[in-house]
């Protein structure tokens, strides 16, 4: 099955590539490349296999998402966050909601912890919601939200995930960004929407692979960006253009200029084996077992590290092309941009994950980081 999956998103590739500069137009996925996904199975990546999805491991999920981003980085980016998303859902609600939420596996999901003023009032049976919900990636794609809406529920205001159709949200196109512009992570708004209390989660805890999944899924299309990077210069180096000013024929005719290919190339598999041996190693984990927490900071500096790698493999694919890489008309400077944005994601915060390994080697506890 993780072959057929695999081969699956490889035969989406030319789609998303072909519509990745609509899709950053129009700030969310093309339709042509959504229904190619979907056409896949790569929406029902995580969904249970009762209800008609794959329930694929960490590993074939990073390798799947490494292969989208290949062809559209942004499009990889909303099938990873509702991958993650709807690996979570059906722990965390009632048997009702799990139902209708299940009863498409093939369905996007989005999710905001981001409110904008988004909050709930308590009524008779359930959440009354308002205001808004940011960065909620592929919005305008997606049928469900799950978004973390604070109540003030007595003397003890909370936070509670509740699930709610986005037919029955607005959505505010407020992400306009340099990179990952078509990931659709605008604002979902809701204007007096109930929502029933089995929709409603009583706030369970994600476990650490579910922590840890949220930085995997953002992870692998970077590193599929940058894969696709490699085959746009890989194209235009071996081609009949030259160095300037030099005897060189062809880049690929200069020792460094191969090298230099090569540094990248090894970065960016580097990176993928960072990628993965987080996911098994979370995949190893038994039912309920926890990490200690010196693990835990490990496989975040894994993470983090791999998000570095992929930038220094873009600045030497960029450095090999020249500044034609960077015309409008050059799908490189659209990679450049989405691996510069989406390995800045919070996860891989460098100075943060730095110092939380500092305080674990010398035992200043606790970490910083409210994510570890």
């Amino acid at each position: 099955m993780n072959q057929v999956l695999l081969d699956a998103a490889r035969t989406t590739v030319p789609t998303l590539s072909a519509n990745a500069a609509r899709t950053e137009r129009e700030m969310r996925p093309a339709p042509d490349s959504v229904t190619a996904v979907r056409d896949a199975g790569l929406f029902a990546l995580t969904a249970p296999r009762e209800a008609g999805g794959h329930e694929v491991n960490l590993h074939t999920l990073v390798e799947v998402l490494v292969e989208l981003g290949r062809g559209c980085p942004s499009t990889a980016w909303v099938v990873g966050l509702s991958a993650s998303t709807k690996a979570l859902i059906p722990s965390m609600l009632s048997p009702k909601a799990r139902d209708a939420f299940l009863a498409d596996p093939d369905a996007a999901v989005c999710a905001s912890g981001v409110p904008k003023g988004g909050h709930g009032e308590r009524v008779p049976g359930g959440l009354r919601l308002n205001g808004g919900w940011a960065m909620a990636s592929g919005s305008e794609v997606a049928t469900w939200a799950m978004i973390i809406v604070p109540v003030a529920d007595g003397a003890a205001p909370a936070a509670f995930p509740v699930l709610v159709p986005v037919s029955e949200l607005t959505i505010h196109q407020t992400w306009k960004a340099a990179g990952l512009a078509g990931t659709s992570s605008h604002t979902l708004v809701a204007e007096n929407v109930f929502v029933s209390d089995d929709f409603v989660s009583p706030g369970a805890k994600p476990s650490q692979e579910q922590v840890f999944t949220a930085g995997l899924v953002a992870l692998a299309p970077m590193i599929g960006a940058v894969r696709g990077a490699q085959d746009v210069v890989a194209a235009a180096i071996s081609g009949d253009r030259g160095p300037y000013a030099t005897t060189y024929a062809r880049v690929v005719d200069s020792p460094l200029g191969r090298f230099w290919f090569t540094e990248a190339t090894r970065r960016t598999a580097t990176a993928l084996r960072r990628a993965l041996l987080v996911a098994d190693t979370l995949e190893a984990l038994g039912p309920g077992e926890a990490m200690p927490v010196a693990d835990r900071s490990e496989l975040r500096v894994e993470l983090s590290t791999a998000a570095r790698e992929c930038r220094e493999a873009m600045e030497l694919l960029l450095d090999l092309h020249g500044a034609s890489g960077f015309s409008h008309e050059n799908p490189l400077q659209r990679f450049w941009r989405d691996v510069a944005v989406g390995t800045r994601h919070p996860f891989f915060t460098p100075y943060i994950t730095a110092e939380d390994q500092g305080r674990v080697t010398f035992d200043v506890l606790p970490t910083v980081s409210l994510t570890l």
